[in-house]
């Protein structure tokens, strides 16, 4: 049982580093896989609500270095709402956003906004089905 405590403990305080550090806006209850990636290069456009989980091999990117669009007067936010899963290896573009209630499917590529109560899934991601309802880090209810 420690064992699960020292890791959830874990989680927590990298979280909290991703919000001291780097000025992400990170609600402190989020789950990010140790393996899953952050932009760090533009932390400050990076949102993610309450009770998210990213799963690992995940990239959430905020900037756009080909376009320049990181930095600078040039403010591209990456949202991803509250209860929702972000499957293992998905990559969120930047400037998108997730609405609540969203499960991204594993290996997708969001290039666009999703809708709240959704599930996406493919290359690049489409609507699978909507009007879901999810509970805390996107597991179905």
């Amino acid at each position: 049982m420690w064992l699960v405590w020292f890791r959830d403990s874990l989680l927590w305080l990298r979280t909290w580093y991703f919000r001291t550090l780097y000025g992400m806006k990170i609600a402190p209850d989020v789950r990010i896989s140790f393996k899953a990636r952050l932009d760090k290069t533009n932390p400050r456009c990076l949102e993610i609500g309450e009770k998210t989980y990213i799963a690992f091999d995940s990239i959430i990117l905020a900037h756009d270095y080909a376009t320049r669009r990181h930095g600078g007067s040039f403010e591209q936010v990456t949202k991803i709402g509250a209860n929702c899963f972000i499957g293992c290896g998905a990559i969120v573009l930047p400037g998108v956003t997730i609405g609540d209630q969203v499960i991204v499917g594993a290996g997708s590529v969001v290039t666009k906004d999703v809708p709240a109560n959704s599930i996406v899934g493919g290359n690049p991601a489409k609507i699978l089905k909507s009007g879901i309802q999810t509970i805390a880090y996107g597991r179905l209810a």
